[in-house]
């Protein structure tokens, strides 16, 4: 792949343009994830609604069938299901770790295993979440670790 940049000050809003032989699935990935670049979240907080950038999210959690988006400066509740933003998330580095949970991959700073083939995973801002065994398998594999505990994948 040749990734060429030009500036020119005249432009009024970024601009890609891609060149290929054919639209193939990497030409489709690509787009998605520039698509998803500047994706934004909004969630409640305080009677107001925030807009919430997903690098600033440590995850999202499902408590009482409400959604809550743990980032850096305060939680946010979403109107939006888990799995909906779980979606809308896709092009960042955000990974199922349980049924009411998604995390920020970026956020992670180590792992342990834990009983039963769960996970610990701890985040850079000191809070520690435990991936169920269902999706641990998911984790390892996207380390390089292989699954090592036969999961079934932790599809949904």
């Amino acid at each position: 792949m040749k990734i060429t940049i030009v500036e020119d000050a005249s432009l009024k809003e970024l601009e890609v343009v891609i060149k290929c032989q054919a639209t193939d699935e990497q030409v489709l990935k690509i787009c998605a994830g520039l698509k998803g670049f500047e994706q934004k979240l909004t969630g409640m907080f305080d009677g107001q609604v925030h807009v919430v950038n997903p690098s600033d999210i440590f995850y999202v959690e499902s408590v009482d069938r409400k959604t809550f988006i743990y980032a850096t400066k305060r939680v946010y509740e979403s109107a939006l299901k888990l799995y909906e933003i779980e979606e809308r998330l896709a092009t960042h580095d955000f990974i199922r770790v349980s049924k009411s949970a998604v995390l920020n991959f970026d956020k992670v700073v180590s792992l342990r295993g834990d009983l039963g083939g769960r996970l610990i995973l701890a985040l850079s801002n000191g809070e520690k979440i435990t991936a169920s065994r269902q999706y641990a398998g998911d984790i390892k594999r996207k380390l390089g670790m292989g699954s090592g505990t036969g999961s079934s994948g932790g599809k949904k």
